[in-house]
């Protein structure tokens, strides 16, 4: 971090460092190995594995405030990384706020699909102003009590099942699956 950063850029920093870390936690204390890459890995904030390591997942974090009801994702959430990728949108609240956190554990596939139709319809509405909508590398996923295009993210609230059962080879969840 750099001393000309705001105190805003350096506060977003410390929260999405701190919620990789409160997913390895949430992970590790499930029974499962997982580490931060710490930025050393594409695409990839937590590695995870069973006991055995003999299975493993990949996890992208993408931090937001409870507060707030929307989470940045990016570009790259389009893309299906395969059966074996996450997203975990993570709320991480303020020491202060008194609010609970919030994981959203999304399969690559449902994030793909999703945020690739939501942008599109985005793209094909028109703006306040009656303005057309330029494209740009951002995508946001809208969470509850608010949705877009008809995703609802709420059944994937704290669905760490979705991970389990591609550690443990057991499928007994009732979200959609990757």
């Amino acid at each position: 971090m750099t001393s000309r950063m705001t105190p805003a850029a350096r506060d977003k920093i410390l929260r999405g460092n701190a919620s990789q870390f409160f997913v390895a936690g949430e992970l590790s204390r499930r029974g499962y190995t997982a580490v931060v890459t710490l930025g050393n890995t594409p695409n990839v904030d937590v590695l995870c594995s069973n006991r055995e390591g003999t299975r493993f997942v990949h996890i992208q974090v993408k931090t937001f405030e409870p507060r707030r009801r929307t989470c940045s994702v990016g570009k790259k959430a389009e893309r299906d990384f395969g059966p074996t990728f996450f997203w975990i949108l993570a709320g991480i609240p303020t020491a202060d706020s008194g609010r609970a956190f919030e994981y959203y554990v999304v399969p690559s596939r449902i994030m793909a699909d999703e945020v690739t139709r939501a942008h599109r319809a985005w793209l094909n509405t028109r703006g306040a102003k009656g303005q057309e909508h330029k494209d740009s590398k951002i995508r946001v996923v809208h969470l509850p009590p608010r949705s877009t295009g008809g995703w609802d993210i709420s059944p994937y609230l704290n669905k760490w099942d979705l991970i389990e059962e591609k550690l443990t080879g057991n499928s007994d969840h009732t979200a959609r699956d990757s």
